[in-house]
C-alpha cells in the first residue's frame, strides 16, 4: 500500500492475518516464513487440517475469526482514516522490527506523514508508570523534551503517566513523537487521550498492529510492549513498581542487545522499585537527555562533564592548596611542620602561607600558622559537597 494502489495478494494476505492472528504469535509467525502467507491465508479460509502446532479448539476459533475477516473492507476503512499498512520488505518498514524473530508483527498500521523506517533509525523509548507521581512526570517531560531537541525521537505508548507526560515533552519542544498502540490506530485509547494522540498523528506518527477500530486487551498491551522495544535504539524507565508493564519493554530490549536505562527515584518509592531493581542489574542509570544520547547516539555524542560549583581554594595552585591542606583544623602549626605534611620545602611553605595571608585563608600568630574562620568555613562546606 505504501509503495503504490497495487493491492496485491500478499498485502491483503497480510492484512487478513492482522484480523485473524494475535499480534507476537510466534507459531503463527513460524507458519508465515515456512509457508508463505499465501499458503497461511489458503489454510486458514479452507478450515480441514490444523496448521502445526495449534490445538483443535484454537484452530476452531482462528477459522472463526477467519470468516469475519475482510480485509478490503479494512483497507478502504484505513485510507479514509488516512492510515497506511507497511509490510517488511517495503521500503518504509523498520529492519530492526526483524529481531523479534517470528514474533515479528505481520505489519504495521501507521497514522501520520512522516517515515517510520527513518524516524525509527534515531528513536529512544520513554516508558513507566501509568499511575507516576510529579517527579516521574517532570522527568518524563524533561528527557522527552531534551531528547527533542536533540533531533532524536520519543517513542512510547499513548498511556496515561509516564507515557502521556514523554509525548507532551517531545511535542512541547517541537520534536518528534512516535505512540504505539495496543488496538487500532483510528480508535484512540485511552479516551482521555483522544486529543493527544490526534495532535500525535499530525506531528508525529501513530503506529500499531491491530487493524482499524480493534480494540485492547490486557494482553495485546503486554506484547505491544516488544514493538515499542525493538523499534528502538534503547528504552528509559522513568517510574515502574515491581510489576509494572514497563519492565516488559526493559527486559525486552535487553533480551534484543538494546540499551536499556533507567531514572532512578525516591528510595522509599513503591513506583520506583521496579526501576531500582533494573539499575541492580544490567540497566544503566541516567539522570537527563544528555546521558541517554551518550550511550544511544554516535560517537562523539557525550553528556558533559558533571561537577559541583566552583569553590574559592579550586583556584588555586595545586601546591599551595597542599599547604593550605597541611594546616591543623584547630590551633597552630610552625611552618617546618606544615612543609612536612604538605609535603614541601620550608621556604616554599613559607612562601605559600603568605599568599594564603593575603587571600585570607591563614594568619599568622608568633611562629606558627592557623587558618582564619573564613577558611574553616570553606573547608568544612567543601568536604560536605563531596
Amino acid at each position: 500500500m505504501t509503495g503504490g494502489d497495487d493491492c496485491d495478494d500478499e498485502l491483503l494476505g497480510r492484512i487478513f492475518l492482522t484480523r485473524v492472528l494475535e499480534p507476537g504469535d510466534e507459531v503463527a509467525g513460524r507458519w508465515v516464513r515456512e509457508l508463505g502467507v499465501g499458503e497461511v491465508v489458503r489454510r486458514l479460509r479452507g478450515g480441514g487440517v490444523p496448521l502445526v502446532g495449534v490445538s483443535d479448539k484454537r484452530w476452531t476459533g482462528l477459522l472463526a475469526r477467519a470468516r469475519r475477516a475482510e480485509p478490503e473492507r479494512d483497507l478502504e476503512v484505513a485510507r479514509a482514516a488516512g492510515v497506511r499498512f507497511v509490510r517488511p520488505g517495503e521500503a518504509e518498514w523498520p529492519g530492526q522490527l526483524d529481531d523479534l524473530g517470528d514474533g515479528r508483527p505481520l505489519g504495521l498500521w501507521v497514522r501520520g506523514r512522516a517515515s517510520l523506517r527513518m524516524w525509527a533509525l534515531r528513536s529512544v523509548a520513554v516508558v513507566g508508570a501509568r499511575a507516576c507521581t510529579e517527579y516521574g512526570a517532570h522527568m518524563a517531560v524533561t528527557l522527552a523534551s531534551g531528547l527533542a531537541e536533540r533531533g532524536w525521537v520519543v517513542v512510547s505508548g499513548g498511556a496515561y503517566g509516564v507515557d502521556g507526560a514523554a509525548h507532551r515533552g517531545a511535542l512541547g519542544a517541537g520534536g518528534a513523537t512516535v505512540a504505539v498502540l495496543a488496538c487500532g490506530v483510528d480508535r484512540p485509547y485511552p479516551r482521555g487521550h483522544t486529543q493527544l494522540i490526534g495532535r500525535i498523528a499530525e506531528q508525529g506518527l501513530v503506529v500499531g498492529e491491530l487493524p482499524p477500530g480493534d480494540h485492547p486487551t490486557p494482553s495485546r498491551f503486554i506484547v505491544r510492549n516488544r514493538v515499542i522495544a525493538a523499534l528502538t535504539r534503547g528504552t528509559v524507565v522513568v517510574e515502574a513498581a515491581h510489576r509494572s508493564g514497563s519492565l516488559v519493554t526493559a527486559r525486552a530490549a535487553q533480551r534484543l542487545g538494546r540499551h536499556t536505562m533507567g531514572v532512578p527515584g525516591p528510595a522509599t518509592s513503591a513506583q520506583s522499585a521496579g526501576v531500582h531493581e533494573l539499575l541492580r542489574g544490567e540497566a544503566t542509570l541516567v539522570t537527563d537527555a544528555a546521558e541517554v544520547v551518550e550511550l544511544v547516539g554516535d560517537m562523539g555524542e557525550l553528556a558533559p562533564v558533571r561537577r559541583g560549583p566552583v569553590l574559592p581554594r579550586d583556584l588555586l595552585a595545586p601546591g599551595t592548596r597542599h599547604v593550605l591542606a597541611a594546616l591543623p583544623g584547630r590551633g597552630t602549626a610552625t611552618a617546618e611542620e606544615i612543609a612536612r605534611d604538605a609535603p614541601t620545602t620550608e621556604d616554599d611553605a613559607i612562601a605559600r602561607l603568605y599568599e594564603l595571608r593575603a587571600l585570607g585563608y591563614v594568619e599568622r600568630h608568633g611562629d606558627g600558622w592557623k587558618l582564619t574562620r573564613q577558611a574553616m568555613i570553606s573547608l568544612r562546606s567543601g568536604r560536605d559537597g563531596c
